[in-house]
């Protein structure tokens, strides 16, 4: 019998079929699939033909299609519904991809092919998507080993492996201590101050465990209104010193060895391809290009936050003195006093917003900005299979009526879907034999689930999450180019947050907020007086939320801008020394970053956690040519998506923001936003 994963899909829209699929069914499909892309790849090398772009790199792009589809399935499944068999074979095909992967770049006679073309790009009348095609192939093969001698290309494949299997086993692990972690509450006076629907949440998670009472777990729609509301202080630090402490209690799933062995590979592998350091290496294919620009504006805008941050975090304490006699204010303090201050500055907490927060409704407005704005329709279907119930499916179209994406949306944590929020591909976007073939995209997030009384209420910051991951969805589904590797979100990472944070700034509008923040039992909308106190309160402990974000970047770059990682000793200690300039709150003992820090150690920003404030400078910019025209002016929007939304990769991102704006990007947009200069 034919694996289901090698034939043609005889689905809607060339869907996944996702319940023909056995878990079984995955490790041939990608054996086989290698075997088919090599195929393809001989074939290129093989050909009599003097070596030319359509026949080299053209076929280069779209060889492996089969393979890509394939592992897109298997590893958006590894995410978003994992289990002990999924994990398993993870294990065992990441090194077979990693070594496959190696094969073409370390594939001789396939370089001399793609370098003949490469030299001789002068002569050839390519667009500028085929000459950044071009480009980019002959760095991948350059940039990744090509020219080393044969035993150092042995010594790369080693570390390329290794380094597959190590990334895999520190995702796991953290999603493995997230899941074993409950603090079982029975005694009700030990909730007070949580809201009913967190207190009705927890007691449904107990009751489907066949336990008595209440329970936490680390999951964020668990954890991040206990650490909010929660009036036991001592309860909130047994929260907190768990979450923090993953993967690094010295047991079979501590991450801190992992850790080490990471940076001191990803540096060996950068030396060896003849940078200093890991980070050198990475920022060479991104806007800021050196690690020494990444450190001067994570310092630039350090030096104009670390002022304000030092000052808001002296009211929180005094504040959390004058109330409750806090003589020292402590991480496991931060949100719940941050909420009490903000409730009184205010008058607004989230959970007077939640109730014009429904979840169905945030997801109609955030379809409805994107009709506004680029003429999309959204048509929720069922006929399209699911990975989980909870998963909701749609087709997109234009205005015209044509087809443009197919749209997964999956919105609720379970024991098999790792924490946090992302954006991810099923089939790229591209044309080929004259047909635009569109992308099957998806967004993924952790939202509180309805209960037995209540339906899915967010929080604003869910809502503002759920619109990022949308502005992903969009450079996705959008996409309108030629080449799958430049496609939809292919472009630098420093790039890549600009559509997905520039699309949170409409949920701070009252013309957008209107559209879709109703009351979810009176269908009143939102009264004016919450749509000032929201924009009112948006600017509030920025200082300490960029600092928080700069700790971040810094923390990334200390690891990976080190040029002699196998000195350090101790994952604690070296983490502590790069936390010290943005120090607020004292250290605990217990806790450490670093061993969860899944978006540099599993993920794909070591090296890139900046581009988060990197983009925000982007969108403040970008943003502020929206308020200038009108925030759903159809000609600044057209610019957005004929510039940077349908282009992907195929262009200099700087070139593409400057056919957007007119101009290059003010720093000072974000700081004016953030409330850290004034106007």
């Amino acid at each position: 019998m034919t694996n289901i994963l090698l034939k043609k899909f005889h689905t809607p829209f060339n869907t996944a079929p996702f319940s023909q699929i056995n878990n079984s069914d995955f490790l041939p499909a990608i054996k086989e699939g290698i075997e088919n892309a090599k195929a393809e790849i001989d074939a290129i090398t093989n050909n009599p033909e003097a070596p030319t772009f359509q026949n080299t790199i053209e076929a280069l792009d779209f060889s492996g299609e089969q393979l890509d589809r394939v592992s897109s399935i298997f590893f958006n499944l590894n995410s978003a519904e994992t289990n002990d068999e999924i994990q398993k074979i993870a294990q065992e095909v990441s090194p077979m991809l990693s070594e496959f992967s190696n094969d073409i770049t370390l594939n001789e006679a396939l370089f001399k092919r793609v370098k003949a073309v490469y030299d001789a790009k002068d002569s050839l009348d390519l667009t500028t998507e085929q000459a950044t095609l071009l480009d980019k192939k002959y760095k991948g093969f350059s940039r990744n080993g090509a020219n080393l001698a044969e035993d150092k290309k042995q010594q790369l494949r080693e570390i390329d492996k290794e380094l597959s299997k190590l990334k895999l086993t520190f995702g796991e692990n953290v999603l493995a201590e997230t899941n074993k972690y409950e603090l079982h509450i029975t005694n009700e006076e030990d909730l007070a101050g949580l809201p009913e629907g967190a207190k009705e949440a927890a007691a449904q998670l107990a009751e489907s465990k066949g336990k008595d009472g209440w329970l936490i777990t680390l999951d964020y729609p668990s954890y991040i209104p206990f650490m909010t509301y929660a009036n036991n202080r001592e309860l909130r630090k047994t929260l907190a010193i768990a979450f923090g402490a993953k993967s690094f209690q010295n047991d079979e799933l501590d991450n801190q060895a992992i850790v080490l062995k990471i940076v001191k590979l990803r540096h060996e592998r950068a030396n060896l391809l003849g940078y200093k350091t890991h980070a050198d290496f990475v920022l060479e294919e991104r806007m800021a290009k050196t690690p020494e620009n990444v450190q001067t504006f994570l310092n630039d805008i350090l030096e104009k936050a670390k002022p304000a941050a030092q000052a808001e975090f002296g009211n929180l304490e005094q504040f959390a003195k004058d109330l409750d006699g806090i003589d020292q204010l402590q991480k496991w303090d931060s949100a719940y006093y941050s909420e009490k201050l903000k409730q009184k500055l205010f008058n607004l907490d989230d959970e007077k917003l939640k109730p014009y927060f429904k979840l169905e409704n945030v997801i109609n407005g955030a379809f409805t900005v994107a009709e506004k704005l680029f003429g999309l329709q959204f048509e929720e279907i069922n006929t399209i299979d699911k990975y989980h119930d909870d998963v909701l499916t749609y087709k997109v179209t234009n205005t015209n009526g044509d087809y443009i994406s197919i749209l997964y949306a999956d919105f609720f944590p379970r024991p098999g879907k790792r924490n946090g929020a992302w954006m991810t591909v099923y089939k790229p976007q591209y044309v080929k034999d004259g047909e635009n073939s569109r992308p099957h995209i998806s967004i993924v997030c952790n939202f509180t689930k309805p209960t037995k009384s209540k339906p899915s209420l967010l929080t604003f910051n869910e809502v503002t999450t759920l619109f990022h991951e949308f502005g992903h969805a969009l450079h996705g589904m959008l996409a309108n180019t030629t080449y799958p590797s430049l496609s939809g979100t292919s472009v630098f990472w420093d790039f890549v947050e600009l559509p997905s944070q520039v699309m949170e700034n409409w949920c701070y509008e009252k013309e957008a907020l209107e559209l879709f923040a109703t009351h979810y039992e009176t269908g009143e909308v939102i009264p004016m007086e919450l749509v000032e106190k929201i924009k009112e309160s948006a600017t509030f402990h920025e200082g300490m939320q960029t600092l928080r974000q700069l700790s971040f970047g810094l923390l990334d770059m200390s690891w990976h801008g080190s040029d002699s990682p196998e000195q350090i000793t101790s994952v604690k200690d070296f983490e502590t020394q790069a936390f010290e300039n943005t120090k607020l709150y004292p250290d605990i003992a217990e806790n450490c970053m670093s061993t969860s820090f899944s978006h540099i150690f599993q993920g794909g920003y070591s090296s890139g956690y900046y581009s988060y404030k990197w983009a925000e400078v982007l969108d403040a910019d970008a943003f502020e040519y929206f308020k200038e025209e009108g925030i759903f002016s159809s000609e600044v929007a057209r610019k957005f998506k004929d510039n940077i939304l349908s282009q992907g990769g195929t262009d200099d991102p700087m070139t593409l923001y400057k056919r957007f704006r007119g101009k290059e990007p003010q720093p000072e947009a974000l700081l004016r936003r953030a409330g850290l200069i004034k106007n």
